[in-house]
C-alpha cells in the first residue's frame, strides 16, 4: 500500500497546489510505460476485482500525472525542464534487450512483464538526479520518493519471509530487479532520515 500512498501524495501535490516543482517528468513517463507493459493482461486474465481495480488505478494515475505535467495550463508552468535533463530513453532499450535475453518464458506478455520489472528498477534515476540538482525539496516531493522506495524495501522483507516459509519459492528476476531498485534509494534514504532526525530541510549532495 505504500506504493499507492506515494502516488496519492504526488497527485495531492499536483492537484491541490497546482505545482509539479521538483517532480521529474522523465521518471513519470517511465512509470507510465512500466504499468502499460506490466498490465497487458488486464482485459484477458481476471484474478479478482481488487486486482483489476488496483491495475486501473496505477495505470490511470501514472498517465494522468504525465498529462498534468505536460498539458495542464497551470501545472506545466512549474515544471523545471532545464533541470530534468536525464536522457531516460537510454534506459528503455537496454531493459528491453535484457528482457529478451533473460526471462522465464519467451512469450510476448512474459517478456513485457520482465521488461517492466527491469525498467521499474531504474525508473527513479531521473527523479533522484533532479533532486540532487534542486536545492529546494518540498515535503510532499520528499515523502513521495520515500514512500516509493519504502514499498520495494518492504517487498524484499516479504520475499525473505516467503523464501523461508514456502517451498520452492524462488523468483530470481524479481528479486534481483527489486534489490537493484532498493539500492538506488539507499543514498536518498540516508539523507531523508538525517533530515528527519535533525529536523532540517531535506537536501541531497550535488
Amino acid at each position: 500500500m505504500t506504493h499507492l500512498a506515494s502516488v496519492l501524495v504526488l497527485l495531492l501535490k499536483i492537484h491541490t497546489i497546482k505545482s509539479c516543482a521538483g517532480v521529474s517528468l522523465k521518471t513519470q513517463e517511465l512509470y507510465a510505460l512500466v504499468f502499460a507493459t506490466r498490465y497487458l493482461d488486464i482485459f484477458t486474465d481476471f484474478i479478482s476485482v481488487y486486482n483489476t481495480v488496483m491495475k486501473l488505478i496505477f495505470l490511470g494515475s501514472s498517465f494522468s500525472i504525465v498529462w498534468y505535467i505536460r498539458r495542464h495550463r497551470i501545472v506545466r508552468r512549474s515544471y523545471d525542464k532545464d533541470q530534468d535533463t536525464f536522457r531516460h530513453y537510454f534506459l528503455v532499450l537496454p531493459c528491453l534487450l535484457l528482457a529478451l535475453l533473460i526471462h522465464e518464458r519467451f512469450t510476448f506478455k512474459e517478456v513485457m512483464w520482465t521488461f517492466s520489472l527491469y525498467l521499474e528498477a531504474v525508473a527513479i534515476l531521473p527523479q533522484l538526479v533532479l533532486l540532487q540538482r534542486t536545492k529546494n525539496i518540498d515535503n510532499l516531493t520528499g515523502q513521495y520518493v520515500f514512500l516509493l522506495g519504502a514499498y520495494r524495501s518492504l517487498y524484499i522483507l516479504n520475499w525473505i519471509y516467503r523464501y523461508f516459509t514456502e517451498p520452492h519459492y524462488v523468483h530470481w528476476i524479481t528479486w534481483i530487479a527489486g534489490l537493484v531498485q532498493t539500492l538506488l534509494y539507499a543514498d536518498f534514504f540516508y539523507y531523508y532520515f538525517e533530515s528527519w532526525k535533525n529536523n532540517v530541510k531535506l537536501q541531497l549532495p550535488a
